[in-house]
């Protein structure tokens, strides 16, 4: 199984993985914009596979967290089924 990460601020009581789009309204409404400084950091790209863009995000949300001065920011996991 590979596990998905996202990135999240400590406040946010919306999952994410289960609640988006009421998460993100929290995060825009916050002034936090996750998303729009996750595609900043994350060097992703078409020529890469699904697992080696996860590891690249992976790796950004990472980062974000280790320079987070203001230690609002977390990373949540969950288990995602592999594909056949």
């Amino acid at each position: 199984m590979v596990s998905d990460c996202a990135l999240t601020t400590i406040d946010n009581p919306y999952n994410p993985f289960k609640n988006f789009n009421q998460w993100f309204l929290f995060d825009v409404q916050k002034g936090y914009n996750s998303c729009s400084y996750l595609a900043r950091v994350a060097r992703t790209s078409d020529q890469f596979t699904d697992d080696e863009n996860k590891q690249e995000i992976e790796r950004a949300i990472d980062e974000i967290i280790k320079y987070d001065f203001m230690n609002i920011y977390k990373k949540i996991r969950r288990k995602s089924v592999e594909k056949v």
